[in-house]
This record gives C-alpha cells, sequence and structure tokens, in this order.
C-alpha cells in the first residue's frame, strides 16, 4: 500500500509595516508588550513572564523593560519605525516600559493613556482581612 505523500504547506511571509502601535498592559502581577500595526492585527509580544521572570518578580520595573526590549527586537523583522504607544493598567512597569521603547530606536508619535475608570459601575471587592 502506497503513503500519500504531505504536500508542503506555504510558509507565511513576514509583512512589512512602516508604523505599529505598542500596547502595554501594566497590571498588578504582570507586564505585556504587543505590537500590532495600524489595524490592530498582531504582529509580536512579549511579557514579563515570557522572559523568564517568576512570581513576585514579574511585576517589576525591570522585568517590563526586558519585555519591551524583547518585544521591540521582534518588531525590528517587520521594519516597524514608527508607533503610537497605548498604556493600560496600574502596574508598576509603565513608564520603564516607554523608556525601552524609546531606546529601541522606535519613533514614538503618541503616548495614550487607556486604563478604563469605573464612573461608579461595578462595586468593588470587599476588603481584605489577614
Amino acid at each position: 500500500m502506497v503513503k500519500p505523500t504531505k504536500k508542503s504547506t506555504p510558509t507565511k511571509t513576514k509583512t512589512r509595516a512602516y508604523r505599529g502601535i505598542v500596547h502595554i498592559q501594566a497590571g498588578h502581577h504582570n507586564t505585556i508588550v504587543t505590537i500590532t500595526n495600524i489595524r490592530g492585527e498582531v504582529l509580536c509580544w512579549s511579557s514579563a513572564g515570557a522572559c523568564g521572570f517568576k512570581g513576585k518578580r514579574k511585576s517589576t520595573g525591570f522585568a517590563a523593560k526586558k519585555a519591551a526590549e524583547t518585544a521591540a527586537k521582534k518588531s525590528r523583522d517587520f521594519a516597524i519605525r514608527e508607533a503610537k504607544v497605548l498604556v493600560t493598567g496600574p502596574g508598576q512597569g509603565r513608564e520603564s516600559a516607554i523608556r525601552e521603547i524609546f531606546k529601541a530606536g522606535l519613533k514614538v508619535n503618541v503616548i495614550r493613556e487607556k486604563t478604563g475608570i469605573p464612573h461608579n459601575g461595578c462595586r468593588p471587592p470587599k476588603r481584605r482581612s489577614i
């Protein structure tokens, strides 16, 4: 019995994007840096956890700096030169991640704060008792 041969699937070519958007999600426990094109399609990403930090160290500014550096290096494959920066969340790594984006050579046009603020929406969780 003859085995059918597998057809090779075409590899996806990396798209070139001159401009992009850098999304920085700085939470209490982790910092995630995502780089998208103008349409919002994800090109590359990195996080403090993906860079090898665990536990308490993920929430530090240094971990956020490393995550931003890694994401910026990956974005070079897509030829991104200009970027908008959208920052979300209350975490420690916000400023250090933005500084690292500058250092990586990306020209930053806009820095925008996108953290959601409730207008007396949901009731907050009750105070923790220890």
